[in-house]
């Protein structure tokens, strides 16, 4: 039980010094930039704006396996800081108005283009070079669904399981226990789905693998949300899945999928 109710009107003012855990202080309730900031540019036709969190290694995985296929020479990859409001610099604001990663500029069309939300980046460059997308009408319906499964299923893994599991200030057992359950439950639909399929698209691997894998895939290899006080997979039991383990391991050792999960971001 707790005495805390909420007032008539939230005032953030009011419960800003509240805010801990370890993104207590990144986030405000306005949009826009806070600060100037010149955002650097290489030569690349594609700029990246980003980290190394999952939904970052979404869109590292498909530049990098468009560069195996030579689809693309390279690209430009620079670190956003979340922690230090990188994200509400002026030139990111520009490309992302909601500021937060990643973010592409594509510098192979004059005036440049910019690109926000993963998934959209993922279906921007997916299109543009014919790449990763079914042919087959009903294949690529599939491929669309499950892209947008993973975008409209993964803030409850990420912000809200992974917040009050591994970063909130202090555990909450009702938070736990509510967004634990829907972990599990979506994890189960991959399951499901995974014991008929080789890749969430039949036997074809697709940019819906590349959205999905580094939330789920990386949760039921042990690499997501584990710490010295912490351990998801260990937490949600994830050795049942097998499916999805078994999916996930024939993704984690694609040469594409590697150099994603390590790429080195430069500094800006």
């Amino acid at each position: 039980m707790t005495d805390y109710a909420p007032p008539a009107v939230w005032d953030f003012e009011a419960v800003k010094t509240k805010n801990g855990g370890k993104f207590g202080g990144t986030n405000r309730p306005t949009a826009g930039a806070t600060h100037e900031q010149t955002l650097p540019t290489g030569d690349a036709d594609y700029q990246l704006y980003s980290l190394n969190t999952p939904n970052g290694i979404k869109v590292n995985i498909l530049l990098e396996e468009l560069k195996n296929l030579d689809r693309i020479d390279g690209y430009d990859a620079y670190k956003i800081d979340i922690i230090k409001g990188d994200q509400f610099g002026s030139d990111f604001v520009k490309i992302n108005p909601n500021s937060k990663i990643p973010a592409l500029l594509d510098k192979s069309v004059s005036p440049a283009i910019p690109v926000f939300e993963s998934g959209a980046i993922l279906l921007y460059l997916a299109n543009k070079y014919q790449a990763f997308l079914p042919s087959d009408a009903a294949k690529h319906a599939q491929m669309l669904s499950w892209l947008m499964w993973q975008m409209g299923s993964a803030p409850f893994v990420g912000g809200g399981f992974g917040h009050f599991y591994a970063y909130a200030p202090e555990p909450m057992e009702y938070p736990i226990n509510r967004y634990a359950m829907e972990t599990k439950r979506q994890l189960d639909v991959l399951n499901n789905h995974l014991a008929d399929n080789e890749f969430m698209v039949g036997d074809e691997y697709t940019i819906a693998d590349m959205a999905i894998y580094p939330w789920y895939g990386r949760l039921c290899l042990g690499e997501l949300y584990v710490g010295e006080h912490y351990d998801a997979a260990r937490f949600l039991a994830v050795e049942q899945y097998s499916h999805v383990i078994r999916w996930a391991k024939s993704l984690a050792v694609r040469n594409a999928v590697k150099a994603a999960q390590s790429l080195q971001l430069q500094a800006i």
